[in-house]
């Protein structure tokens, strides 16, 4: 599973995804071919693994993957039935703060059909709207 070793706090604050354009991540860096957010949201560190475990599967052991994001902010969550205050509720999930325009995944090494089949297999795993890019 992808979360961090040890972070510097136990429980971080929610905070706002960037509505804004990012400027880094945007551009495809290692692949010919790559997902592409359309809005900004998060990505739970259960989404991130679908989908690249949908892309791989769809490559069959050929063609290399990169994610592109990391699940690094802890989600809290207090128990069912449980009254309101008494603090903050316990660490549940890690979750990744994606922005728009920013590229979660990237592929080579396949044929352009099979990487655009596989991008739309790992769209239906995350909860942003996307879009397919490749390197010209």
């Amino acid at each position: 599973m992808l979360y961090p070793k040890r972070t510097r706090y136990r429980k971080y604050r929610k905070g706002v995804c960037s509505r804004g354009c990012e400027t880094g991540g945007t551009q495809l860096g290692f692949g010919r071919y790559g997902i592409r957010s359309c809005g900004a949201g998060r990505i739970s560190y259960r989404a991130i693994e679908a989908a690249r475990r949908a892309i791989s599967g769809q490559f069959r052991r050929n063609g290399k993957i990169w994610v592109r994001v990391f699940a690094d902010l802890p989600i809290t969550g207090k128990p069912t039935e449980v009254r309101m205050g008494k603090g903050k509720g316990n660490p549940t999930g890690w979750i990744a703060r994606a922005s728009t325009g920013q590229i979660p995944f990237e592929m080579d090494g396949v044929s352009l059909s099979d990487a655009r089949q596989a991008a739309a297999l790992a769209a239906h795993k995350l909860r942003l709207s996307t879009k397919f890019v490749h390197w010209s």
